[in-house]
This record gives C-alpha cells, sequence and structure tokens, in this order.
C-alpha cells in the first residue's frame, strides 16, 4: 500500500510537470528596416512568454534588445536567433525597445 501511494504521488508530480511544461509560448520577432515585427504582441496572462528576436538587416539601430522593467539587455546579431525568456506574464503591459528607444514595442497581455 505504501509503494502505491508513493507512486501515485510521482506519477501525479510528473502529470502537473507536463502540464505546466505545455503552457509555454515562444513568439519569433523579426528585427528589419520597419522596426520590429510584429511590434505589438497580444498574449494570455499566467503563461511562459519566450521572445525569439531575429535581426535580418544592418539598416536598423536595433542592434540589441532592451526590456527596462524586466532589467534584461541583450545585443541582437546578424540573422542568428536570440530567444529572451520573459517567465510567466500578468495582466498589463510588457515594453521593449532598442537601445536608443527609437524602435520600440509591447506585449499586451489580457
Amino acid at each position: 500500500m505504501k509503494y502505491l501511494f508513493i507512486t501515485l504521488a510521482i506519477t501525479f508530480q510528473l502529470l502537473n510537470v507536463a502540464i505546466a511544461s505545455t503552457n509555454k509560448q515562444t513568439i519569433n520577432i523579426a528585427v528589419t528596416e520597419k522596426g520590429f515585427e510584429p511590434a505589438t504582441l497580444k498574449v494570455a496572462p499566467n503563461q511562459e512568454i519566450s521572445l525569439a528576436f531575429t535581426r535580418k538587416t544592418d539598416s536598423t539601430c536595433a542592434t540589441e534588445i532592451i526590456f527596462p522593467a524586466q532589467k534584461i539587455k541583450k545585443e541582437l546579431p546578424l540573422n542568428k536567433a536570440v530567444t529572451i525568456n520573459l517567465g510567466i506574464l500578468k495582466k498589463g503591459e510588457v515594453s521593449f525597445s532598442c537601445g536608443m528607444n527609437m524602435v520600440n514595442g509591447v506585449i499586451n497581455v489580457q
């Protein structure tokens, strides 16, 4: 009986991990002459969000990405995806920009 309880407990833990891991969303964002594409994102709250930025041009000041509220700053090398894990987001807005704050984007969490 003791082993059955332990087996059930382990099974439920594994199921919880599997369910939690499926609640992750990765969004691809291109950095072009036009800026961030897309520049406005809508996501649901309470899910883990990752953004994958790929700079596709040298004709932009967006050679780095900044998330001020999260204190994240990353270089964006040309033609190489840079993934930023923002974790679980709550309702509201999350802003991001290039290093010069000339190219901007926003995540609407609703």
